[in-house]
């Protein structure tokens, strides 16, 4: 970017940490010093407890002034949190009603067993209510990276997935969300309209935003980011997103 960003973006699993995993003690050092120069946002499809678990029990005798530049967008931006004196206040969250979330499960989990993807060994449930998002995962939620890369390493059955239960959810939004998983949620949201309303929230032109993921092309969770014009650098794990850390917050020193 020519010039610095005013507020810098993140997918979480395999951009800030592996999969469902806890920010390595380099990550976290690297969020703590941005966070300490700039607005930082985390956007990723796992809900709260997951970016509780990953991040937020992680941060080390943070100051109450770098916590408060910390936006967290769970369920790909569905829903949005601040901290304040008490915690972590929700601002809103774009729920999907009752019905909504009934027709999703019975949908998605009858095309997964139509096409053969339901797996009855799994680590945890394959499906879940997020309240503002319907998350298919394969393989259950803490299934390890390995079985995960092992069970579709070409990403052409969640996509095959994604494409059939679209078709019979007309009325919501269904995309590819981690390496075995489908997210479902209210129409037309998705990432892009998260990054719109934090923009609308704080005050900082899309134009003055960076967004970094791992799943930037056309087929993955990122892409409407990148659709949106925000300027976006894709890397494919949390050591590119360290590398480019390393290099970008001194620059906010030296201006």
């Amino acid at each position: 970017m020519p010039t610095l960003p005013r507020l810098v973006a993140f997918d979480l699993d395999d951009t800030l940490a592996p999969s469902k995993s806890a920010l390595d003690p380099t990550m976290i050092d690297l969020l703590v010093k941005l966070l300490n120069v700039t607005e930082v946002c985390v956007i990723s499809g796992g809900q709260f407890g997951q970016f509780q678990a990953q991040i937020i029990n992680n941060l080390p005798g943070i100051s109450a002034e770098a916590l408060a530049r910390l936006h967290l967008m769970p369920t790909c931006g569905t829903q949005y949190y601040r901290a304040d004196a008490q915690g972590w206040a929700q601002v809103y969250a774009e729920n999907l009603s009752d019905d909504q979330k009934a027709t999703a499960l019975e949908a998605v989990e009858q095309t997964a067993r139509r096409l053969g993807y339901w797996e009855n060994d799994t680590w945890g449930p394959i499906l879940e209510d997020r309240g503002s998002q319907i998350t298919f995962s394969a393989l259950g939620q803490a299934a390890p990276v390995a079985a995960k890369i092992a069970w579709d390493p070409s990403g052409e059955k969640k996509n095959t997935l994604r494409e059939a239960v679209q078709a019979l959810l007309p009325d919501l939004e269904v995309r590819s969300g981690g390496s075995t998983s489908v997210d479902i949620t209210r129409q037309g949201i998705d990432k892009a309209y998260g990054m719109k309303r934090l923009a609308e929230l704080t005050g900082v032109d899309l134009d003055d935003m960076l967004f970094v993921g791992d799943r930037l092309d056309e087929n993955g969770n990122d892409y409407p980011v990148k659709a949106l014009g925000v300027e976006c650098i894709a890397v494919e794990g949390w050591p590119d997103t360290a590398a480019l850390l390393e290099d970008l917050i001194p620059r906010y020193v030296t201006v």
